[in-house]
């Protein structure tokens, strides 16, 4: 099913998407019906029912004891209008997470074809086959059922399960949270960084990571890797301690993903988006629909509640996905602190004068 959720999700993006269809002639001379019509065939015959079930309380000649069961429908129908309103924008609001440029095509691609009828998108009419239906149901609760070609069976939604849902943070359709947002705020949390590094606690332009976490040398000068940069010349960069680094940062990210854990499905999303295969942020926004949701892809209906090893795998490719598209920029190839010590030189001589400096600094002589 997910292979069948991510071709027909990433096909209908794809189709609603293109302009093809501009240049059609027979599509564009041809007139289709979007007209559903929900509300008006809804509450076709309800203004008949509401007056029969007043007079049978009126009039005492109720089917139930009391009048019991006909105030009850009466009290359906007065609620109801408000509640179809209510119930089909919950509906419109979830439906439209499969418009995001970050969707997660492993989810079920019915909620796409049916974003697809509610948003009148090309090729999803009446003529076409499809057909959106609201029914009021005598426990007080409305179903909406979404049926047509692409559908092997009809999209039937019960607004009483909906609102069950939302009350516990669930939704039917994942929505993949700003991972870019989530490390940027993750990344002046981490006590990597000064204050002095941070306006209206985010990462200045020119912030860098405290020096604290740069390898030194026992005379406490800074400790250089020296770089080739060919035709025989070098240069110092920064060495920083990453094993101090990882430590400094575990529990700032140990709270991150904690957070991340309390919506599971996020969770999800996050790792067939983004987390799963380690890309970087260029590599993901190049995606046509970010290609790691194949493949290691977690599947919302046989993977969730996750599993402990799955959520230690996450944490542990959040981390690595962290250190390699965030905190990577503040530690690769920086150049010195001290002025002199950041022009380029022989490579020869540099390479020769670190080695004896580290014979003098350990007493090797």
């Amino acid at each position: 099913m997910e292979n069948k959720n991510i071709q027909i999700n990433l096909h209908l993006k794809q189709l609603n998407q293109s302009n093809a269809l501009g240049y059609n002639k027979d599509f564009i001379a041809t007139s289709y019906d979007i007209n559903f019509d929900i509300l008006g065939k809804a509450f076709q015959g309800t203004g008949r029912k509401y007056a029969k079930l007043t007079m049978a309380i009126q009039n005492n000649n109720c089917v139930s004891e009391n009048c019991e069961y006909e105030r009850t429908q009466l009290s359906i129908l007065q609620a109801a209008p408000q509640k179809a309103l209510d119930f089909l924008s919950n509906v419109v609001s979830q439906l439209s997470v499969t418009e995001d440029s970050n969707f997660d095509p492993n989810n079920n691609f019915k909620y796409t074809v049916a974003n697809s009828i509610f948003t009148n998108k090309p090729g999803f009419s009446k003529t076409h086959g499809y057909n959106i239906v609201l029914n009021i149901l005598e426990n007080s609760s409305l179903e909406l059922i979404f049926s047509g070609p692409m559908f092997e069976e009809p999209l039937v939604l019960n607004s009483s399960a909906l609102n069950g849902l939302e009350q516990s943070g669930t939704s039917i359709v994942a929505e993949t949270p700003d991972v870019n947002a989530l490390m940027l705020d993750l990344l002046p949390r981490t006590g990597l960084f000064t204050t002095e590094q941070l306006i209206d606690g985010q990462l200045s332009p020119t912030a860098v990571i405290s020096d604290d976490f740069i390898l030194k040398n026992p005379d406490g000068s800074f400790d250089y890797e020296i770089i080739d940069l060919g035709n025989g010349k070098g240069r110092n960069i920064l060495r920083f301690d990453m094993d101090r680094i990882t430590k400094k940062i575990m529990p700032f990210v140990n709270a991150e993903v904690a957070g991340i854990m309390s919506a599971e499905q996020d969770v999800v999303a996050l790792w067939n988006v983004y987390i799963s295969k380690g890309t970087s942020v260029e590599e993901d926004d190049q995606m046509v629909q970010n290609a790691n949701a194949a493949g290691d892809s977690w599947s919302y209906e046989e993977d969730l509640p996750l599993s402990q090893s799955k959520k230690v795998l996450f944490e542990h490719k959040y981390v690595e996905y962290f250190m390699n598209n965030y905190l990577e920029q503040f530690t690769k190839n920086k150049l010195p602190l001290v002025e002199e010590d950041a022009v380029v030189f022989d490579l020869a001589e540099g390479k020769k004068a670190k080695a004896q400096k580290y014979i003098d600094d350990n007493n090797l002589n």
